[in-house]
């Protein structure tokens, strides 16, 4: 189970009004939705976190290496073994290792015993700021933002390749 806030967007409002070539602010919070909206689909297509921000990842307990679900992850800050009832018990460092890789893949193993599930947290994201993220992903997701807005109605195709053509560089697999 993986938690994640909501990190501010890679595009501004102001670029994807512009964007879009949307005048008013009547249609504002129509907009705001299609940047989120937009933001996850690039971020689910490319595998990686855009935005800087805190994460919490539910995992087995195991001695065993695990690698986190988000990348590229900044830092792993905090693991806690949860008791049934959901409530967490800090570990201390000596009863765990953490590693971050030059891929940004974050990695966890507890080197004490326990059993059950552990929670670790920390910071995942390609930038702290808009214009640390890769320009080809800002504009994909603004032409993808563009592309939802003209066909809300329903009667628009299927997305611009160009949104793709964008993403694909940026585009992580993993070996499950």
């Amino acid at each position: 189970m993986l938690t994640i806030d909501m990190a501010e967007p890679a595009v501004s409002m102001a670029e994807a009004q512009a964007y879009a070539r949307v005048e008013t602010g009547e249609e504002e919070a129509l907009l705001a939705g299609l940047v989120r909206s937009a933001s996850a689909l690039c971020e689910q297509f490319t595998g990686q976190v855009l935005m800087l921000r805190p994460f919490e990842e539910v995992m087995a307990a195991s001695g065993e290496w695990q690698r986190l679900s988000l990348t590229p992850v900044r830092s792993i800050d905090e693991v806690a073994v949860l008791a049934a009832d959901g409530t967490g018990l800090v570990l201390p460092i000596a009863a765990y290792a953490v590693d971050v890789d030059a891929n940004g893949d974050g990695w966890m193993r507890l080197t004490t015993s326990a059993a059950g599930r552990v929670r670790v947290s920390g910071q995942a994201g390609l930038s702290s700021g808009t214009n640390g993220v890769p320009e080809p992903l800002r504009q994909g997701i603004l032409r993808l933002v563009a592309h939802l807005f003209t066909t809300r109605d329903g009667s628009g195709g299927e997305p611009p390749a160009a949104v793709t053509a964008l993403w694909r560089p940026y585009c992580r697999m993993r070996l499950v």
